[in-house]
């Protein structure tokens, strides 16, 4: 193997515990017996079935030893390899000669994180150094760390199998909780027929097949009171005219809590199950209700019917929830989703009950149309226990004679809303930044002349208001209103090119730290804190906000704007799938951190981890989770020319 004398990888092998101490001839010729290999990010090193004919030695990069399953969604990490560790360590019994009583069938497979450069050395160098003590000590010491390493994550491993169980929605499938087969009729079906089925099979659902016999629509017993009878409508009618057509479906291989994500976040109650276009069955939300989670619909009962006294139980309601989500292990983005819809729903029943309090003492309805907005984690969507109140009101323009008793009716307005979430369980935001204060109500015009306000003076509080007010979400009002406000602040962030450079500027000054240290010495020697917030949460928002301004995308949710930016070109296909991991990562660790205090009473939200807490394999992807969010930032500040 060529190797330069001066090549730094050179040096760094000279110098390993396996090859240090022999002349510059005799390292020579053992290089001659040994090969470079280079390993593309994701890259497959060794296979189950890889024969081993020696070892591989890390130079650069990260790899991890995993055990296959039946799929990827299956395999389990048992370690994570670094520069200077051995890749195939545990075919060294071959080598020493012991022979298996069985034959060998392996399980074990390697894939490197990074991109890795490794040496492959053979058996035959290995028997060339074994006589050395130095080289029996290190394999010696190698080989106790690592087996009590994976001892350590099989233990763990084995304690959440055992804490879950195979009944839990990581096991459960569509295909084990829907009503097969599924109930159809065809197209050219007249009504009538469809509700002689619909009784005959005691469904609430029927699906609608084209002439192909793939699925076209869907009727539901709300279609047919409502499209048929309150309408006045004949019952000759066919199927195709009264059905909803191209409706919500899922595969039968899709996990339970992905169904009921899709029935909180899209207002539905049947889901046909399809498979390449072909009815297999119907899963409704009282099916999925009735084998796990009843309490999802008696949490949006509670709300529904919750008065301004009685409000402040809902927030206990939603906790037993995200309890019962967390225990059942459903992935954290998915968790959120269900949640972020209940306190919508909770945020939007606040104003109904603002508005019907005002219409009952006498002050009458909303002058003008108007929208309401989130913002910080409920506007981001990671609000997994009410907190502060962040949000903001915004007003149709009036004439100019009406614009003092319109304001003077949303003041009123929005303060007895802010008593209203108070009580519901949101605590008064210490900044002010609620649709209370002056500063985050007003007209149309009115927001166009604050944000105008905010470029020219480009302060540092300015900075701050702005990042705030870009994590905006719309949840209630007017859409058409909305609408009108979004294209504004389009419009006004693509003539505001010289503020939104300054907020990258005030983002380069709190650069993500480099976690890309060693990971035993990073988590069991220098580092024993990280503040999640501060060291990815907010970078990750910041950036996705710039880089979406820039592409004139705003008001989504962060893997809206990932997703988007992906599609337009801005990051790449590869760059998505780290950012939706990492994002992940660090929500699951902060919801664990926070449900621990609220459970241990204990006062005041944190945002650092003592890493020390965190389990193996937790404290390896929070370290992979942050190094992404560098990237993302280094990557944002590139596009404002700042390197």
């Amino acid at each position: 193997m060529n190797l330069p004398e001066n090549d730094s990888l050179f040096q760094q092998v000279h110098r390993h515990p396996l090859f240090s101490g022999t002349t510059d001839e005799e390292f020579a010729a053992l290089m001659d017996a040994c090969a470079l290999k280079n390993y593309e990010k994701s890259e497959k090193v060794l296979y189950s079935n890889s024969p081993r004919h020696g070892l591989l030695l890390i130079l650069k990069g990260v790899a991890e030893v995993f055990v296959a399953g039946s799929d990827e969604h299956q395999q389990e990490v048992l370690e994570v390899l670094e520069i200077g560790d051995m890749i195939g360590f545990s075919s060294l019994a071959d080598f020493l000669g012991e022979q298996p009583e069985h034959a060998v069938i392996h399980n074990v497979e390697v894939r490197t994180v990074e991109p890795s450069v490794c040496l492959h050395i053979p058996y035959s160098v290995m028997e060339r150094r074994w006589h050395e003590d130095t080289v029996q000590d290190f394999m010696l010491r190698q080989a106790a760390t690592r087996l009590r390493d994976i001892y350590h994550s099989l233990a763990e491993q084995v304690q959440l199998a055992n804490k879950w169980g195979e009944s839990e929605p990581f096991i459960r499938r569509i295909q084990d909780v829907m009503t097969e087969p599924a109930v159809t009729v065809q197209e050219q079906a007249l009504v009538q027929e469809v509700a002689r089925k619909m009784m005959d099979e005691g469904t609430s659902s029927v699906i609608v097949l084209n002439d192909e016999n793939k699925l076209s629509g869907i009727i539901t017993e709300k279609d047919l009171v409502g499209r048929v009878i309150a309408s006045g409508q004949s019952k000759t009618q066919k199927a195709y005219e009264v059905m909803t057509k191209n409706p919500y479906t899922i595969s039968r291989h899709a996990y339970y809590y992905e169904a009921m994500s899709m029935f909180l976040m899209n207002k539905i109650k049947h889901l046909p199950v399809e498979e390449a276009g072909r009815p297999l069955g119907m899963v409704t939300l009282s099916d999925l209700l009735q084998k796990k989670n009843r309490g999802t619909l008696e949490v949006i009962q509670t709300i529904e019917e919750s008065t301004i006294t009685s409000i402040g139980n809902v927030k206990e309601a939603i906790h037993d929830i995200l309890s019962t989500l967390l225990r059942d292990g459903v992935p954290t983005i998915h968790m959120l989703e269900m949640i972020t819809k209940l306190y919508d729903r909770l945020v939007q029943h606040c104003l109904q009950l603002t508005i019907d309090s005002f219409e009952k003492e006498g002050l009458g309805t909303p002058p003008v149309p108007f929208t309401w907005y989130m913002m910080g984690s409920s506007g981001r969507g990671e609000q997994f226990m009410p907190t502060d109140q962040d949000h903001f009101l915004v007003y149709q323009d009036t004439e100019k004679e009406e614009g003092a008793k319109v304001a003077d009716y949303f003041k009123r307005f929005t303060e007895a809303l802010v008593e209203t979430l108070e009580k519901a369980g949101y605590r008064r935001c210490p900044g002010d930044m609620m649709a209370s204060s002056p500063n985050w109500c007003g007209s149309l015009s009115m927001w166009r002349d604050r944000l105008r306000r905010w470029g020219l003076r480009a302060t540092n509080d300015h900075i701050l208001l702005g990042h705030n007010f870009l994590s905006f979400r719309y949840v209630a009002g007017d859409e058409a209103l909305h609408n009108q406000f979004q294209q504004m602040v389009k419009d006004h962030l693509e003539r505001s090119r010289i503020y939104l450079y300054r907020m990258a500027e005030h983002e380069k000054e709190i650069p993500v730290p480099v976690l890309d240290h060693p990971i035993r010495a990073l988590f069991r020697v220098k580092r024993d804190k990280v503040d999640l917030k501060k060291h990815a949460l907010f970078p990750f928002h910041h950036c996705l906000q710039l880089l979406g301004a820039q592409q004139g995308i705003v008001g989504r949710l962060p893997l809206q704007f990932v997703k988007e930016l992906s599609k337009a070109d801005v990051i790449s296909e590869e760059m998505n799938e780290e950012l939706f991991d990492a994002y992940e990562v660090i929500l699951s660790i902060r919801m664990k951190q926070g449900l621990e205090r609220s459970k241990d009473n204990r006062e005041g939200p944190t945002s650092e981890v003592h890493v020390r807490h965190l389990r193996t394999r937790e404290k390896e992807q929070l370290i992979h989770a942050i190094k992404t969010i560098r990237t993302l930032q280094q990557q944002t500040l590139a596009s404002f020319g700042m390197f």
